[in-house]
């Protein structure tokens, strides 16, 4: 019997790996999905583009829309989003971490279809409402289940992957929304993602359930013989389960995750079981009360920093000042996202998570303050580049902050993170463009006061989430 240390993924087991990373891909990709496009779509003229509206096998080849409208399409991910993050955790449950990811799949084919196949706002609506829910559930199985695939020597790593697959599905998006920012041919970046859906869907027949999750429901020779199949020499223990109960093998703290240093300990933060408690429960416990807080204001410093208004409307946000630059400031924002996303995974284990954190606070602060300086005073280069340093800051601290925390608490805690992310994203995605209008008052040169309103939500919950740090540390 190999020794835990010497396991590693088989072919097999990456294949597995591979699978499950595509929803992750996914669920990046839809969030920048309509950003390149965003002008085609909403029947705007594009430089060197015709002004009229053709119909193209029975489609038109855009849809009128106002930016109210738009934000409606745009937000409309994020209910989904809530609602799949709300049932996701029962659905894994019941179904278990393969079949919910399979339900995840069905949403997103099919939404993708709807909005390839729209002939008007209320079919991309439905269509970007499901591909929010399947991808709901994906981003509360698909940690869970990553982490449950990986032999003992590899969590850590396999961890990461979830958070670039995200970053690599952004970067996807808007390389190919810019080679299809065309009248009608817009199309074809919603129907890709379908198309990708459907092939892992029919891929899924060979993936095997989560070894955890057998055990937990009584398979346990099973869950054995997905272990010697997923893992070189991982046969014999059950290391498959990152659940922590009394039976557990404590050689696992050897194996500590570079990437959870400075993480507050405690019961929720060192359990992942794979049956969850119930929400009442979570809110009724003492324990649970700085997790619980930490949760909070790291979602909202994360959704109010005002990240996500910048990958979906960055066209938008530049198409006035820099109409045909643009897009190439999106992809570029995307490219130093994907390179961003590495360093922490280095400097975690020599500066420690809450200075990383409060590094990537200093630095989106900062940045936003120069988004809007730029904007406001058409400076186009200080606004562009601060558009990047800012995505910069984010990718090293405030992004992979959240995935960790997920990767290690228990399921109801998990449940209610997400949730709170959604609502977060949802307000910020559906109110960015009205509120960037009415702070301007119809003037170009004021449109950079809504990037000020981000910048004093950063420090109000960068300043609460480092209280909390100070309060665990004080009650250690």
């Amino acid at each position: 019997m190999a020794s835990p240390q010497s396991s590693s993924f088989s072919t097999y087991g990456l294949f597995t790996l591979v699978w499950v990373l595509l929803f992750a891909f996914q669920y990046g990709f839809h969030i920048s999905a309509l950003n390149q496009i965003s002008d085609v779509l909403t029947c705007q003229t594009p430089p060197g583009s015709a002004n009229h509206i053709y119909d193209y096998l029975f489609l038109p080849s855009c849809i009128v829309m106002t930016h109210a409208e738009f934000s409606a399409v745009t937000a409309s991910f994020t209910i989904g989003g809530l609602l799949g993050s709300l049932f996701g955790t029962s659905l894994t449950d019941r179904r278990g971490r393969r079949g919910a990811l399979i339900v995840n799949g069905i949403f997103l084919a099919v939404g993708g279809g709807c909005m390839a196949l729209a002939p008007g706002i209320s079919l991309l609506l439905l269509g970007r409402m499901l591909i929010g829910l399947g991808v709901g559930i994906g981003v509360c199985v698909g940690p869970v289940f990553l982490g449950e695939l990986a032999p003992p020597t590899s969590k850590g790593s396999v961890g990461v992957l979830f958070q670039l697959a995200i970053v690599f599905g952004i970067l996807s998006t808007q390389l190919v929304g810019m080679a299809l920012a065309e009248p009608w041919l817009w199309r074809f970046v919603l129907l890709s993602s379908s198309t990708l859906a459907v092939l892992q869907l029919g891929i899924s027949v060979g993936v095997p359930e989560s070894p955890a999750w057998l055990s937990g429901n009584g398979r346990a020779e099973e869950a054995q013989r997905v272990r010697d199949n997923l893992w070189v020499g991982g046969g014999g223990t059950a290391y498959g389960s990152i659940s922590r109960g009394p039976d557990r093998d404590d050689s696992d703290d050897e194996l500590e995750d570079p990437l959870y240093a400075d993480m507050p300990e405690g019961p929720v933060f060192t359990s992942q079981t794979t049956k969850s408690i119930s929400m009442l429960q979570l809110l009724r416990a003492p324990e649970m009360r700085v997790p619980l807080l930490v949760m909070i204001f790291a979602m909202a410093a994360q959704q109010f920093s005002g990240i996500n208004a910048v990958l979906y409307y960055s066209n938008a946000i530049l198409g006035k000042t820099l109409p045909s630059f643009a897009p190439y400031v999106s992809l570029g924002s995307t490219v130093v996202n994907a390179v961003m996303t590495f360093p922490p995974i280095f400097l975690i284990e020599r500066m420690g998570r809450k200075y990383l954190l409060n590094i990537s606070i200093i630095g989106g602060l900062v940045s936003l303050l120069a988004v809007g300086y730029g904007l406001d005073t058409g400076r186009k280069v200080l606004a562009s580049v601060a558009i990047i340093s800012f995505v910069a800051s984010f990718a090293c601290g405030l992004g992979p902050n959240y995935l960790a925390y997920l990767t290690q608490a228990v399921a109801a805690l998990s449940s209610a993170a997400l949730s709170l992310n959604w609502i977060a994203n949802f307000i910020v995605g559906s109110v960015f463009l009205p509120l960037r209008d009415f702070l301007a008052w119809g003037d170009p040169l004021r449109e950079g006061r809504v990037f000020y309103v981000f910048a004093s939500l950063l420090v109000l919950f960068g300043i609460a989430l480092n209280i909390v740090y100070r309060e665990h540390r004080e009650h250690r």
